[in-house]
């Protein structure tokens, strides 16, 4: 029975009243998140792309806009998207978005035209030809990211894909100002995808793409993809988030507009020309401060924020000084932006003070300038100059933005090791937003990352001031060298010509990627022939230690495989990874015996495989056979028409006897068994539906063999629970081979069991066993 018919009904009223609110909060803001209008005809968004186009572009010349539109519309004009509509409507949201950042005509083309290479007869060539050699360049790039896969547990296969990403940005940043569009609008859409594709690209989102929107100081497609990021990834906690905002929306909309009123007053007293209001935090900002600061809603300061925007950098601080008599600031809450601005160029002044009634607020003060870098990022820099002097558009002041991705591409030429390259990326990326601002003694400001020794600031200055570091002074004073830095400290540091180098110890103590880099490519370069020595070493030894013959495992073919896996060019740099501890003798001996057992096996392809069933099929037919020919294998499976195949089963659905099953044949591994409800399997591609063969379970198998199993539980925590849980599975003599207990912030406990039965007969009765106890929700096994 329905829960909610056991209240009485002044409380089933008050639920139901309770739950149409909570899902008009969820539209309202559902609806923020999509900042654009949703149009059903392709001309109208045209017509509303023209428009934001001619407010900032100064030519009336949009014929080359218009004719990217057109060729776009032509070649999509028979395909459509997931959600029903024409095709083009996609193509043309990413051009709006791109002109929201204002971004030049070239630009604009190539993101209508940016699927038509991929998905359509056109060609990039055809492309060049129609609308020259810059658009074509940018589409081929947008092109060739859009066939890069993300896969968080394929990290050679990710790290090959970024390496081509950054390369392609470095052609022309407009590669992936043109990809952000993309992947912004295709996350505004997301719900028409499968909830494993929701779940991958949303994690992709946050993992790559976010991240490199804050590098370029995106700031508006940043926040935007964050939270339709976290829509999905934590779909629980956004909404219930949603839910808490929205239940004071109004009381903190009537105390903002009270205080961007107070300020106004004071600001125009103080004769200084200004733009005021406020604006509120995005939800996955909140969440984040939430979970990482362990607080709750009513401990985040700065939940809203008053912006003001002047004219001068004078003005900014003479508006903090009116700001500052207005109200009180709280102590260690300032930050000045302006004089030390973020790695991708922000700047601005923020302040955290104490409002009329005790509530804390935050101001934001910056001129019109960094405001439109804080919103547009590296997309403020492509002006239009043909207005005044006829050239094509480009950045102008883009340098120091770029440094970031220079870096990254100096790290591709350092390492050839994916592993250390992926490391370095997500570690740069993630502690983007916590920096340490310190001095040189010429006074020149260094960012480092929050943490960061004076090991740190030596890198930051030269790898070979790092390399031949003995000391170093914080402000006038000798310190070990592993000091950490705050904001604020004038460094210097103390090297000789006589220093020995980097110690391995520094790895453990420094924070940032730059010196990391610098730190490891001193090892590699320095004691290369030691490395490989001492690679070559223990790669001997560990094949001793495990029985191995070395010259049996040293084959070209083997070594070859190796290399590739490893992202390596050569086998000395493999020895030498090895050597200096980048990689694992184990890992290297794995793959090599592995490669090793699957020559020798010399197991049938799948197309013998499958050649070999159809054609025991039809003699058996032919011979008016009724039952045909099985072969039974380990585990009581029996497939029919196969000789001499090998079987297994998958991890995926792990099938126990009384399950209905159904074999695919393995790229040379033989024949997997799945169940027939098993997730991989019902969202086969119907390409590889070929490769599916008949599979049972044979009468006479063995009832003494057991076989994994996963369930997932579900319950109302409380104490004793899983006491009641294990009793049952003692009872049972089942043994519990891998337990998961997480419990929600409602205390709703979710708990995976893998553990071991014989038959879907013990199952069932197991299960319904563990459902009869108190506060159990309900059990299901895993479907894959």
């Amino acid at each position: 029975m329905d829960n909610t018919q056991k209240l009485n009904p002044i409380d089933r009223e008050k639920l139901r009243r309770e739950d149409e609110k909570l899902k008009k909060d969820v539209a309202e803001v559902d609806a923020s998140l999509k900042t654009m209008e949703d149009f059903s005809s392709p001309e109208k968004l045209y017509e509303e792309l023209v428009r934001s186009v001619k407010k900032y572009h100064p030519s009336t010349d949009l014929s080359m806009i218009e004719k990217a539109y057109r060729v776009a519309s032509d070649a999509h004009k028979d395909q459509k998207r997931k959600s029903g509509e024409p095709y083009i409507i996609h193509p043309l949201c990413v051009g709006i978005i791109l002109a929201d950042l204002e971004l030049d005509k070239e630009s604009i083309a190539a993101g209508l035209l940016h699927d038509v290479v991929e998905d359509t007869v056109l060609t990039k060539e055809q492309v060049a030809e129609l609308f020259g050699d810059e658009v074509a360049l940018i589409v081929d790039g947008v092109t060739k990211l859009g066939q890069l896969s993300y896969s968080a547990d394929k990290v050679e296969e990710q790290a090959e894909n970024l390496r081509k990403m950054f390369l392609a940005m470095a052609k022309d940043i407009r590669v992936i100002m043109v990809k952000l569009a993309d992947r912004l609008h295709n996350m505004r859409t997301l719900q028409y995808m499968r909830p494993e594709k929701q779940l991958e690209k949303a994690r992709e989102t946050i993992d790559i793409y976010s991240p490199i929107a804050q590098r370029l100081g995106l700031a508006k497609i940043k926040n935007e993809l964050d939270d339709l990021s976290l829509k999905y990834l934590e779909p629980e906690a956004y909404y219930d988030l949603v839910h808490q905002i929205n239940q004071k929306k109004s009381e903190r909309e009537a105390f903002v507009e009270e205080i961007v009123e107070e300020v106004r007053v004071q600001i125009e007293d103080a004769g200084i020309e200004a733009q005021i209001y406020g604006r509120a935090k995005h939800f996955f900002s909140i969440y984040k401060k939430m979970v990482n600061q362990h607080k709750t809603l009513d401990q985040i300061y700065d939940l809203f924020a008053v912006r003001i925007i002047v004219e001068t950098v004078k003005d900014c601080y003479a508006a903090l000084g009116v700001i500052h008599e207005m109200y009180t600031p709280v102590p260690g809450r300032f930050k000045d932006y302006i004089a030390m601005p973020k790695p991708n160029m922000y700047q601005s002044l923020h302040t955290t003070l104490i409002g009329p009634n005790g509530t804390p607020f935050e101001i934001q003060i910056r001129t019109f300038e960094m405001h439109r870098v804080a919103e547009y990022g590296i997309a403020a820099h492509w002006k239009y100059k043909e207005a005044s002097d006829g050239k094509t558009p480009g950045p102008e002041q883009e340098e120091e933005k770029l440094n970031w991705l220079r870096q990254i591409l100096e790290w591709q030429q350092d390492l050839s090791d994916n592993r250390e390259f992926m490391s370095l990326l997500k570690s740069d990326l993630n502690l983007f937003n916590e920096n340490v601002y310190v001095f040189s003694p010429a006074g020149d400001v260094k960012t480092l990352p929050a943490g960061s020794c004076t090991i740190d600031f030596a890198y930051s200055v030269h790898s070979a001031v790092g390399n031949r570091m003995v000391g170093a002074r914080v402000n006038g004073k000798l310190v070990p060298i592993e000091t950490e830095l705050h904001n604020g400290d004038r460094v210097e540091i103390i090297t000789s010509q006589n220093s020995k180098g980097p110690s391995r110890d520094w790895l453990k103590v420094v924070k940032s990627t730059q010196a990391k880099n610098r730190i490891n490519k001193w090892f590699r370069e320095e004691k290369k022939e030691d490395n490989i020595l001492r690679g070559k070493e223990l790669l001997t030894s560990y094949a001793h230690s495990k029985g191995r013959t070395i010259s049996d495992l040293l084959k070209p073919a083997y070594i070859e495989k190796v290399m590739h896996k490893y992202g390596f060019q050569d086998w000395d740099s493999v020895l030498a990874a090895i050597g200096h501890g980048g990689l694992k003798e184990g890992q290297v001996m794995n793959k090599l015996v592995e490669c090793m057992e699957r020559d020798r096996k010399m197991q049938m392809t799948d197309q013998d495989v499958l050649d070999s069933a159809a054609a025991n099929a039809q003699s058996q037919d032919k011979a008016g056979v009724n039952d045909p020919e099985v072969l039974k294998h380990k585990g009581g499976i029996t497939v029919r028409g196969i000789h001499d195949v090998a079987v297994r089963f998958s991890k995926c659905c792990s099938p126990i006897p009384g399950d209905e099953i159904v074999g695919f044949v393995t790229r040379g591994r033989g024949i997997t068994i799945h169940r027939t409800d098993c997730i991989n399997i019902m969202n086969l591609p119907e390409a590889e539906r070929s490769r599916l063969i008949e599979a049972e379970w044979a009468p006479e198998q063995d009832k003494g063999e057991s076989y994994s199993v996963s369930i997932v539980l579900y319950a109302n925590n409380r104490t004793g629970l899983l006491v009641d849980i294990s009793k049952i599975f003692t009872e049972r003599d089942i043994d519990v081979s891998a337990m998961n207990v997480r419990t929600s912030k409602q205390g709703t406990a979710t708990i995976d069991m893998t553990f071991h039965v014989r038959s879907t007969n013990e199952l069932r009765d197991l299960t319904e066993k563990l459902r009869q106890i108190p506060n159990v929700l309900d059990v299901e096994r895993q479907k894959g």
